[in-house]
């Protein structure tokens, strides 16, 4: 097996990254974990790793995640075809019950499983759990999608004191016990500014925000909140970016730093965005740089 880096070359990677350990170490991170990232077996393996070792090196990591693949699939095996508005899943009671089962059961414990089997200590929530995540309807035409009306950020703050990694499934709840279906970049720009977080990642299937959508060297490496608005009236964004833009217009609004729309297709991009100086995906950018 050839060896790719002298033992030298190690300690040198690792005395460059030192400036941003310092940067990060004792900060909040908020990671929105979805896309192909989340199906892919080795790029799931290489983020739970990245996440461990920033949780090692004194970062304070939460986890948001989504799973819609999973849910899409649970819902054929049971005969139950998906419907989607304005990209949003129709959810009616037996889909908010698969939805249920598969966010805070399967996908959630298994993220646990997987951060404590790489070194790790986790514990997983639902926007449930101590009524985190509170949520009223967003339209009556989607049955039990929430539009979140509270963040209770309590149980998230005490779990990153106590030393463990924070891993929140996106359901939401009312004060009469309905179970609503958050948007997971919604949710994680939501509790990202309950926490006053450093940076929000937002780990998507694309490089970030593109000045052309057939060139991927037309990255647009950072933008202000202001901005954002000048490039949706000239088309440049448009479709599924857009509600991910105005995500992280809110989280910026609600006291996060900044925010990163990366791809999360890219090996150890977590990494490379915190712990490099060339970033990966476009940053929007909130308060004093």
């Amino acid at each position: 097996m050839t060896k790719l880096f002298s033992n030298a070359e190690r300690a040198e990677i690792l005395t460059q990254a030192l400036p941003y350990i310092r940067q990060y170490n004792g900060k909040t991170v908020v990671v929105k974990y979805g896309g192909n990232a989340m199906v892919n077996s080795e790029l799931k393996q290489q983020v739970m790793e990245d996440i461990v070792l920033l949780h090692l090196i004194g970062v304070h990591v939460v986890l948001v995640h989504g799973g819609g693949p999973e849910i899409s699939e649970m819902m054929n095996r049971l005969g139950k075809k998906p419907e989607f508005i304005d990209g949003l899943r129709v959810t009616d009671q037996e889909t908010i019950d698969i939805v249920q089962m598969i966010l805070a059961g399967k996908v959630n414990k298994t993220l646990v499983s997987l951060l404590e089997r790489y070194g790790g200590q986790a514990i997983g929530l639902s926007g449930m759990d101590g009524r985190l995540i509170e949520a009223e309807p967003k339209d009556p035409r989607l049955g039990y999608v929430g539009k979140v009306t509270k963040i209770n950020i309590r149980p998230v703050i005490d779990l990153l004191e106590r030393g463990y990694i924070p891993v929140i499934s996106t359901l939401g709840c009312d004060e009469s016990g309905n179970i609503y279906n958050i948007n997971g970049d919604t949710a994680a720009a939501h509790i990202a500014g309950a926490l006053r977080a450093e940076r929000m990642i937002l780990m998507t299937d694309i490089a970030g925000i593109l000045r052309n959508r057939e060139d991927p060297d037309s990255l647009i490496p950072r933008v202000t909140p202001q901005e954002i608005e000048t490039l949706k009236q000239e088309g440049i964004i448009t479709g599924g970016m857009i509600p991910k833009v105005e995500c992280c217009q809110e989280a910026i609004r609600a006291g996060v730093r900044n925010v990163v729309i990366m791809d999360g297709r890219i090996p150890h991009s977590i990494l490379m965005e915190l712990l490099t100086n060339e970033g990966a995906g476009t940053m929007v950018m909130g308060g004093a740089q």
